[in-house]
């Protein structure tokens, strides 16, 4: 993007006409009265010289050129389609900022004012998962890293692209003195390049535009995962000329990877043979598209679908979604299929966490293991979220999405008419093994119903009520801390519907998280919701006010039960281990005395909020008040006081 040199003339007549100002002001003698030394002043308060005030400042910092580096920058990012910058502001990248805001006309990208850098990232992280592509996030060096590093760790572990631009000030010369220096690294990218999948520290525009499309590109192409980019800040503030030819280079996406078509006809020779088999999802479907295409090879099949919702995978209501009923299903399975399933070992072994930790298996000795997964083709060594080493027949190191519609032409060129009927067979017998644990989830709801502090599925089932007439999206994880309600109740059947985990389990992803994801879904005209945990909404409660300032239409109800209940968990597995009791587990992890009142936070940081709700028979009504000031594009926060899970 360029302006024309008419705007770059009244924007330096502006700053020049500023400085004269500023200049005529000082020149102006005192008025009468007493002079400046009679007023009261604080002690450490230092006069400014008399021949300071009087006279004209000896330079004036106007740029006279058309464009800075920051402003070749932003048309970089706008050529990649990049629609949102999230950031708490620095100075490391100040070029950068007033770029976009007035060289960029903060659009496309629009500025999206965070209060903590962590959340800035937590943002861009929720915001990829629901939009399938990233926005920016805009980092003050070495500090502002350290801030956002838990989040994007959280991304990395998720494998989700986020696209991160860093300020530094590489060259001791330019560095002003002072806090900048403290503010600069040799190697920026260094503290969090384990967690990264690509980063770069360009030297040049060119540079800088060939490496911003070549980091776009590989966050985009699976296995996907954040970025970084380091700005240096003389880059960003040198002016270059207005004529200036710098070349931005066309991004073109890789495809997906695709499994060996060998290797995908003996898995559905394997499958299509199998009396038992099980398909396991976890990290599984990128887009509506990935769902439509699980649901078609599971009904091909007749197979059971065990779904471990890293992702909207599978519909929850289906009859072949046999989540439930998932430990005696892989205890019997002759062949199972795990597609992007990175706990594969998790799912077909049993551990038991106990003083001396152990394991077995689950499935049997003689059950055939198949894998898809793009995560084969790229692997770190420091965060061990690889997750146990797991013995496989048949591995494909390709991205399961991409390799489903040929393993489904590959299924069904294989079968018979004797296995069509053994295949109705088998699906008439998991229908109705999927509605008896329906019927089974729905009584065990109505247990406590009427209990206070509120139970979780009372909490649960009156968000339903009050959203399932609106195309709604769940953008909080429901497993473990609401017991999978949601999962177990809601009828989910499109992909935006739920976004799964956060990647890492690092707490503090949940609230911004969700903001992204409302962001993302504001254009679609969705209605997002998410049940908020108090811990997790407590590490970074400013994201509340992002909320309000830039008008992001959120439904947050709390999950309020007072304390980090998994730690209360593992102090009593502790306590009861050495024979102590748990009386004192709430030591340390309650998170009472005094009790957090979230909708007086909300209030006084702009958002609507009701609560703290005890009374379970208040609950659907203020969330319906609530539902109403989302719908007309605000955000809105139900405080509800609930049971530990």
């Amino acid at each position: 993007m360029r302006k024309s040199k008419k705007d770059a003339m009244d924007r330096r007549r502006f700053l020049q006409g500023a400085a004269a100002g500023a200049a005529a002001l000082a020149a102006i003698p005192a008025a009468a009265g007493p002079r400046a030394a009679d007023a009261p002043r604080a002690a450490s308060a230092q006069p400014m010289p008399r021949e300071a005030e009087a006279s004209t400042p000896a330079e004036v910092d106007v740029q006279t050129e058309t464009r800075s580096g920051s402003d070749f920058m932003v048309d970089v990012l706008k050529s990649l389609g990049i629609e949102y910058v999230a950031s708490n502001p620095g100075s490391s990248f100040r070029g950068l900022h007033e770029s976009v805001i007035n060289y960029g006309g903060n659009q496309n990208p629009e500025f999206i004012t965070c209060c903590h850098e962590e959340s800035a990232v937590a943002m861009a992280h929720g915001y990829a998962k629901m939009e399938g592509k990233p926005i920016a996030v805009f980092l003050h060096s070495d500090v502002g890293l350290q801030h956002g590093s838990m989040a994007i760790f959280n991304a990395f572990c998720d494998r989700v692209p986020v696209y991160l631009i860093a300020g530094n000030a590489l060259e001791i010369a330019s560095r002003r003195p002072g806090v900048e220096w403290d503010h600069s690294a040799q190697d920026v990218a260094a503290m969090v390049r384990d967690c990264l999948k690509w980063d770069d520290v360009p030297m040049s525009m060119e540079h800088f535009s060939e490496s911003a499309v070549r980091a776009y590109k590989i966050a985009m192409t699976p296995p996907m995962a954040p970025v970084l980019l380091v700005a240096d800040g003389e880059l960003q503030e040198r002016p270059i000329p207005d004529d200036s030819k710098y070349h931005i280079p066309k991004l073109t996406l890789a495809s997906a990877p695709q499994a060996d078509s060998g290797a995908v006809a003996e898995a559905a020779r394997m499958l299509v043979a199998a009396e038992n088999p099980v398909i396991l999802l976890e990290r599984t479907a990128r887009s509506e598209n990935g769902v439509k295409l699980l649901v078609e090879l599971a009904e091909t099949l007749q197979a059971p679908v065990i779904d471990l919702a890293a992702r909207m995978n599978f519909p929850s209501q289906h009859p072949l979604n046999q989540t439930e009923r998932a430990r005696p299903l892989i205890a019997g399975a002759d062949v199972i299929l795990g597609l992007e399933t990175p706990n594969l070992w998790g799912a077909v072994n049993s551990y038991s966490d106990q003083l001396y930790r152990s394991s077995k298996p689950i499935a049997r000795k003689d059950a055939k293991l198949i894998s898809i997964t793009a995560a084969d083709l790229f692997m770190k060594s420091n965060y061990q979220d690889i997750q146990r080493y797991t013995e496989v027949d048949l591995a494909m190191a390709a991205d399961g999405e991409a390799t489903l519609p040929s393993l489904i032409e590959a299924v069904k060129r294989q079968i018979t008419d004797d296995r069509k009927r053994a295949y109705e067979d088998r699906g008439k017998k998991l229908a109705a093994q999927h509605g008896d644990a329906l019927r089974r989830s729905r009584e065990e709801a109505a247990f406590a119903w009427d209990a206070s502090p509120i139970s979780t599925s009372r909490l649960c089932a009156e968000i339903y009520a009050a959203i399932k007439d609106e195309d709604w999206s769940l953008v909080s994880e429901v497993s473990p801390w609401v017991n999978r309600w949601p999962l177990r109740l809601w009828k989910f059947d499109k992909f935006h519907q739920y976004m799964g985990s956060s990647g890492g389990f690092g707490v503090g992803y949940g609230a911004p998280a969700a903001a992204g994801a409302a962001l993302a879904n504001k254009k679609h005209g969705r209605f997002t919701v998410t049940i908020q945990n108090d811990g997790d909404l407590m590490y970074a409660p400013g994201i509340l006010w992002t909320m309000a300032h830039h008008q992001i239409p959120l439904l947050s109800v709390m999950h309020n039960n007072r304390a980090y209940h998994q730690e209360v968990m593992h102090v009593q597995r502790m306590a009861n281990r050495h024979n102590r009791g748990i009386t004192r587990a709430s030591i340390g992890t309650s998170i009472t005395d005094p009790n957090i009142d979230f909708a007086t936070v909300a209030k006084g940081l702009g958002v609507y909020s009701e609560g703290p709700i005890t009374n379970p028979n208040d609950l659907g009504p203020a969330i319906r008040r609530a539902v109403a000031v989302v719908k007309r594009g605000e955000p809105a926060l139900v405080d509800a006081v609930t049971q530990p899970r």
